[in-house]
């Protein structure tokens, strides 16, 4: 089962494996947030700093009810402070059943919602979770396919199409791009990231993120290599290069 009725409602009750649950301002979506941690990730990014949330055996089960009791406690403070719900992962769409059933109970509870995607599993994403959905934050790791492979393991394809379909559905957009030197950094790649994006209409602003190494002692912990531990983190003036770009093709960089 998918965690929807045959009618395609979502079930009014279902368990997930998710990893955690915390507060967050400003960096996914707007206003504080509830911010749930699904468990299971389809992508290795070289990147990541979650490596703790890869396999969904590691999570602990959840059901929607729980998760719901946890939102309420919050529910005053997040809205008074113009924010909602973000559910994120891990890939929130390894997941689909449970992360629709979420996002239909915060919905059905007046709350705003926010869905954290690499878009590559955006096929599994029904119209129906869409619909419930009040922003998409869509990480697009790379625009050059051959990187995109290599630094994720991934392909980028599933992630435009997503990209595209959310548009046509006049869905918010956020675009996430982490910058990695060396990796993301490539003119022509950002560029041409920069042209799609400006044919998208539904998409809001692009926030450029820079690097970092935060994760490395999870890496540690778990007993396996942090790939990029070695690799430096961007500067300033290459933020805002980037940056830059985007803003030349008519999009709101941060």
């Amino acid at each position: 089962m998918n965690g929807r009725t045959a009618h395609g409602a979502p079930a009014a009750a279902g368990t997930g494996r998710i990893h955690s649950w915390d507060l967050s301002t400003g960096v996914d979506g707007p206003g504080t947030r509830f911010v749930l941690f699904v468990s299971g990730c389809p992508l290795r990014c070289l990147y990541c700093a979650n490596p703790d949330t890869w396999h969904l055996r590691d999570g602990r089960p959840a059901t929607v009810d729980e998760v719901m009791a946890e939102i309420g406690k919050y529910r005053a403070f997040v809205t008074a402070a113009g924010g909602g719900v973000t559910v994120t992962g891990g890939e929130p769409l390894l997941q689909p059943g449970f992360t629709g059933a979420v996002l239909r109970r915060c919905k059905e509870a007046e709350l705003h919602t926010a869905l954290d995607t690499s878009g590559f599993l955006g096929a599994r994403a029904c119209d129906a979770l869409l619909a419930d959905t009040d922003l998409v934050l869509l990480d697009i790791k790379s625009f050059d396919v051959a990187t995109y492979r290599k630094l994720t393991g991934g392909e980028l394809t599933p992630t435009l199409n997503f990209a595209t379909r959310l548009n046509r559905l006049g869905k918010r957009m956020w675009i996430r791009y982490v910058l990695v030197p060396g990796w993301t950094d490539d003119p022509e790649a950002v560029d041409g990231l920069a042209r799609f994006l400006a044919g998208l209409d539904s998409v809001e602003r692009v926030d450029v993120l820079p690097f970092h190494k935060l994760g490395a002692a999870k890496y540690d912990a778990l007993g396996i290599p942090f790939p990029l531990r070695d690799n430096p983190v961007p500067d300033h003036e290459l933020i805002e290069r980037v940056r830059k770009q985007f803003r030349r093709h008519g999009l709101a960089a941060h």
